[in-house]
């Protein structure tokens, strides 16, 4: 963990000057089938069409834009499974800055792919045996690279809150916010994006039923790790939620709920068919809340978050079929 402070509304409030003109300003997209089945109006926040396909790209950029002359010298290094990766090497290309990225040996290869694409260096390693944080640190102070983690750091976190600030300033007050947790870097900057400009607004976090960390911490007050969990939704296969982001998430969000594969698969289906959106399994965890009334919503004005599109073709084939 940095020595950073804490972020606030005013980091995200900077993080969006930081990036415009650099980050997309997504889409927000509705649809009377899906309001239908919720029974409420829904606002779908399409970071899927984000560059390099994920929210990821707000936190990354808004990091890199931090960096004074010896760390942009020496470069950025970092660990994820994939979209983080790609938003540190795409942002790198263009702040002119060498980048480093630890990665699963099984990573989807269309994200491996890509984050070699933008220029990053990617160093495999085994998910199931070795640690990435430590494979990270060490390789930093090797380096004398930053570390810039995919979650737990300050501007990481106020970079991606840019996404529910746009959302909320587009639709006005929400009742309800839908994020996909991993980590807890997304929510935790949407949280107090909607704390500042919808303060009524009740945030939800959204789980894989196998990697539920951060509905445990909550219940239980302290971060709780867990083994590396199986799911279709790789962007949210941690083991725990970052330290920033578990004081945010304990003032700011009302609840977690979780979702299994198969709900994210009808869900992924349900945007191809009737939105005509490619989005990954981790991008449907918010959605797929909603959709399969998890939490009811009925009459409510609902945010969600459609994090990402970065998914394999051949395992999408695979999912819609």
């Amino acid at each position: 963990m940095s020595t950073l402070p804490a972020p606030t509304f005013d980091d995200v409030a900077d993080a969006a000057r930081r990036i415009e003109g650099f980050a997309h300003r997504t889409p927000v997209l509705t649809s009377r089938t899906a309001d239908a089945i919720a029974g409420a109006s829904l606002f779908f926040k399409c970071e899927n069409f984000q560059r390099m396909g994920a929210f990821k790209f707000r936190g990354a950029y808004n990091a890199l834009s931090h960096f004074n002359d010896r760390q942009r010298a020496a470069g950025v290094i970092t660990y994820s499974s994939g979209n983080h990766a790609q938003a540190i090497a795409l942002s790198a290309k263009l702040a002119g800055i060498r980048a480093t990225i630890v990665m699963p040996e099984d990573a989807p290869a269309a994200k491996m792919e890509a984050t070699r694409g933008y220029g990053g260096e990617v160093i495999t390693y085994d998910r199931y045996t070795q640690n990435r944080e430590e494979i990270g640190r060490k390789l930093a102070e090797e380096r004398g690279m930053t570390l810039i983690p995919p979650y737990d750091h300050p501007h990481v976190i106020a970079g991606q809150g840019t996404a529910a600030k746009e959302l909320i300033e587009e639709t006005g007050p929400l009742d309800y916010l839908f994020v996909c947790l991993g980590g807890g870097g997304l929510i935790g900057g949407c949280a107090l994006a909607a704390a500042a400009l919808s303060p009524d607004c009740k945030v939800i976090g959204v789980e894989p039923e196998a990697g539920n960390d951060a509905q445990q911490s909550l219940a239980r007050g302290e971060i709780v790790h867990i083994d590396v969990p199986r799911t279709i939704a790789d962007g949210a296969a941690s083991t725990h939620v970052g330290e920033y982001n578990f004081p945010i998430i304990q003032r700011h969000v009302d609840r977690i709920v979780t979702v299994s594969d198969a709900q994210l698969i009808d869900t992924l289906r349900f945007f191809a068919q009737r939105m005509k959106m490619v989005v990954e399994p981790t991008g449907c965890l918010a959605a797929a809340a909603v959709l399969q009334k998890v939490v009811p919503v009925e009459g409510k004005r609902v945010g969600v978050i459609v994090s990402g599109g970065n998914v394999d073709l051949p395992k999408l084939s695979q999912y819609l079929a």
